[in-house]
């Protein structure tokens, strides 16, 4: 019953198949197991879980949360789909700036852990789509950070040009502007 544990091009970045069971019922799958992941490298203790409903079309991101009170998530979606993205804003490390993106659904039971350093964001790509996260520190008001969506010097290919943001993620910086503090 333990997850495959898939290492993603970024380092501390990893996706998370879990074991799921299909009958006639509907299905079944433990969505998390602190055991697994720490047999997986990840030691973060979860405080707090938040969950998402968009329609389609709707990107959230990119956020993140500045030290101290920065934020490692293991992201899922329960149902619709995303394309989630993950942007490296770790300054020492070699993939900084670089983006990892993957499709997350309701079918296809996928998880994305995310370590802090990382800006986080993704589009939802049907109606009613539901993405829930458990994150390893408390939302910090005064901590939150995020660069903007349609950054030309990150070229993330969100597949709209056109997507619902809120007034906060249509104001965010460029990651040349951004000083990170990771």
């Amino acid at each position: 019953m333990k997850p495959e544990i898939l290492q993603t091009p970024i380092k501390g970045l990893i996706l998370i198949k879990p074991t799921v069971f299909i009958d006639e019922r509907g299905y079944f799958l433990e969505s998390y197991n602190q055991e697994d992941l720490n047999e997986a490298g990840i030691n973060d203790k979860f405080v707090q879980d938040n969950m998402s409903m968009s329609k389609k079309g709707t990107l959230r991101g990119l956020h993140f949360q500045k030290p101290p009170y920065a934020q490692s998530k293991l992201i899922s979606v329960i149902s619709g789909i995303v394309l989630d993205i993950v942007v490296d804003i770790r300054k020492s490390s070699p993939t900084y700036g670089k983006y990892f993106s993957v499709e997350l659904s309701g079918t296809n039971f996928m998880q994305i852990y995310v370590p802090k350093g990382f800006a986080h964001g993704f589009i939802t790509l049907e109606d009613n789509t539901v993405l829930s996260y458990k994150c390893s520190d408390y939302y910090h008001k005064e901590s939150e950070g995020g660069l903007i969506w349609n950054d030309p010097a990150l070229s993330i290919p969100w597949g709209s040009d056109q997507p619902v943001l809120s007034e906060k993620d249509k104001n965010f910086i460029s990651i040349e502007q951004f000083k990170s503090p990771f």
